[in-house]
């Protein structure tokens, strides 16, 4: 077992891998930025290294910085956490290089599966169904409109790296292509630093469900059941629970196998999210993997009693897996609301100083934070500042209990999207489950003009 790892993330996913290290009796390093030198993850952390300034390009994303700070603190293991280099497949080939451990799966793994194109290509001869598109990147505006007549509109336009929905547009029609394919291109660019997009057939008002999976490096590999994530504004997740009430147990074993047998195709070690579109009729296919932790980890745990993250550290570190397939049971039901720090009406950043924060507890209550009165919410990274989760024992106590939690949250100094989040618990749609990828656009627009969904149809 490792004996120290380092942890090249910040916030509140730097807080998780610190919980699951000092539980391991395992040592731990925090790098920091300039703008994170008083965070709670250098503060409980072992060691701390700064690495630069408070831009990401010059600190978190800094493969340089990471692996220096991983040298001089003798660390022998790197947890990404997820975002920053987290699917960097040249991070872990330095890794290799170095002899420190990445706390992820192999290069090879991340740099096929971090090239959508090629990861449809992959799953596609591994039996998982795609949706119609391009067989890999296209070049030109002619190549796309070719395709697009083919497979019919509407169509999304996708980079073929990356995540989060930069690099993605939908086009409609012959004139809104070119359009679109010169916009995904210029932000893929601008994101990724790689220009490649590639087309697929776009279903307007699906659900979005991933199976979280596991795998370790003697060829065993487990599925945790999944995630509705449908619950997105500008392909952002803001609302994630399980389980997804659209599935039935048949078909959660059908695309649990389908998952399990396309990570074993592509000898899938760590964790991993395999991500699908649920059409209306039932038939699922595939979008992509997350080559890392997810974000959302947490709802899994709560409904499986599994620590994800221990998990990784144990297959990073050559053991097996601590449980089998037939071991995993589902209990009851979990959700978690993104809390951000942003104007819930226009979606605006609100950086600043939080003055007062307290968020309440109770039966089935966690919450994974790193802010805290009087911190500074710093304007230079991701909006996020706490996941509310909670855990009932059906969906109805669940969305109970995730209203009472945030009613009675309190966080002031900064704007938050907790009143949005309230709103949406209690349209109807979403509590009798009615959901889509389409739910969001539907609620705004309602909202504008000042109606709920059912007064909206």
């Amino acid at each position: 077992m490792f004996k120290k790892i380092l942890i090249a993330n910040r916030g509140e996913i730097a807080l998780r891998v610190i919980y699951a290290c000092r539980e391991m009796g395992i040592k731990t390093v925090a790098v920091y930025s300039e703008a994170d030198e008083n965070s709670l993850h250098v503060r409980f952390a072992d060691e701390d290294v700064c690495i630069g300034p408070p831009r990401a390009a010059q600190s978190y994303l800094s493969v340089p910085a990471v692996i220096s700070a991983a040298e001089v603190t003798g660390a022998d293991a790197i947890h990404p956490g997820y975002g920053f280099l987290s699917e960097s497949a040249y991070m872990a080939e330095v890794c290799e290089a170095c002899h420190i451990k990445f706390i992820g799966p192999d290069p090879r793994v991340i740099r096929l599966m971090g090239d959508k194109a090629r990861a449809r290509r992959v799953m596609r001869k591994a039996g998982v169904p795609v949706l119609p598109g391009s067989e890999g990147v296209v070049e030109s505006e002619e190549q796309a409109l070719k395709i697009a007549k083919d497979i019919g509109y509407p169509v999304l336009i996708k980079a073929t790296a990356g995540g989060g929905g930069r690099g993605m547009r939908v086009a409609t029609s012959p004139a809104e292509l070119s359009q679109a394919f010169r916009t995904a291109q210029r932000e893929a660019e601008a994101a990724f630093g790689v220009k490649d997009v590639y087309i697929e057939k776009y279903l307007e008002s699906p659900r979005h469900i991933e199976f979280q999976i596991l795998g370790d490096h003697h060829g065993t590999v487990v599925h945790l059941g999944e995630r509705e994530c449908s619950i997105q504004r500008r392909h952002q997740k803001l609302i994630e629970e399980s389980p997804s009430p659209a599935l039935s147990e048949k078909l959660r074993r059908k695309m649990g196998s389908v998952v399990v047998d396309a990570a074993k195709a592509v000898q899938y070690a760590n964790a991993g999210t395999f991500e699908f579109l649920l059409d209306q009729q039932g038939k699922f296919y595939f979008m992509e993997v997350n080559t890392r932790l997810q974000v959302e980890h947490g709802v899994t745990e709560m409904v499986t009693g599994v620590d994800i993250v221990k998990e990784q550290i144990r297959v990073a570190a050559g053991e097996r897996l601590s449980f089998k397939q037939s071991e995993v049971t589902f209990t009851g039901h979990a959700m978690e609301c993104r809390i951000n720090a942003e104007c819930p009406d226009t979606f605006a950043p609100s950086p600043g100083t939080i003055h007062v924060f307290a968020l309440p507890g109770g039966p089935g209550v966690r919450v994974d934070t790193a802010a805290h009165s009087e911190c500074l919410i710093s304007p230079y990274y991701d909006s996020m500042i706490a996941k509310v989760m909670v855990h009932g024992r059906d969906r109805q106590e669940a969305i109970a209990r995730m209203r009472r939690t945030l009613e009675m949250t309190v966080i002031e100094g900064i704007k938050t999207n907790v009143s949005l989040h309230l709103k949406i618990l209690a349209e109807a749609d979403f509590v009798a489950g009615r959901l889509s990828t389409a739910f969001m656009n539907r609620f705004m627009n309602a909202t504008a003009a000042g109606r709920t969904l059912a007064e909206a149809v």
